[in-house]
């Protein structure tokens, strides 16, 4: 997942590739084809993965209240899977977030998980590891902003922001104004910056 914040010095090679008003133009899509697909909106849950799918669970979440008069606060949680990834022995300590789910709970709900950026699907698979500690979900969907691909598992997203074809050799970094002060997708160097999402 991106972490580099919005006021760190840029590298040269960056690029901005979706603004504020792309990102939220995308959510708002995204916000349509959830309702379109779930029949309405309902039984259905948000939940963002830490951080930044957090933020745009929120957000999609304030979306579909607009649309459906589901207040947002019945279907936004936040489901962290750090204690189920498969590569803690290989990577920098993480501090578990909060795992929250609404108060209808996942049986037999919609669940819609939420990330910033889709690459490998490890992230992924992980979060449906932790989905089934949370009970039985009747249908389990994906939203992302960002879908990179160089999948390395067969996941795919169900509901995609934008696809940006990459090389290995690049990075993409999600910026948002809750966690970084600004929204903008950017891609750089992979040798210049470590913000990349699994």
């Amino acid at each position: 997942m991106s972490n580099t914040p919005a006021d760190a010095a840029q590298p040269s090679a960056a690029r901005e590739v979706l603004t504020a008003a792309e990102i939220d133009r995308a959510l708002t899509r995204i916000a349509h084809e959830i309702v379109e697909t779930t029949k309405g909106g309902q039984d259905l849950v948000l939940l963002g993965i830490p951080s930044r799918g957090v933020h745009l669970a929120a957000r999609l979440a304030e979306k579909l209240e607009a649309i459906t008069g589901r207040p947002a606060a019945e279907i936004l949680g936040s489901l962290d899977v750090t204690l189920y990834r498969d590569d803690l022995r290989h990577s920098a300590t993480r501090t578990p977030a909060p795992t929250l789910v609404p108060p209808a709970g996942v049986d037999a709900m919609t669940v819609v998980l939420v990330d910033d950026v889709l690459y490998s699907g490890r992230t992924i698979r992980a979060a449906l590891d932790a989905l089934n500690d949370l009970g039985r979900p009747g249908i389990v969907r994906l939203a992302v902003l960002v879908d990179r691909g160089h999948r390395e598992l067969p996941i795919r997203a169900d509901h995609v922001g934008k696809n940006l074809p990459t090389s290995k050799n690049e990075s993409v970094r999600v910026e948002l104004t809750e966690s970084d002060g600004a929204d903008r997708v950017l891609i750089t160097d992979r040798a210049e910056t470590k913000g990349s999402a699994l």
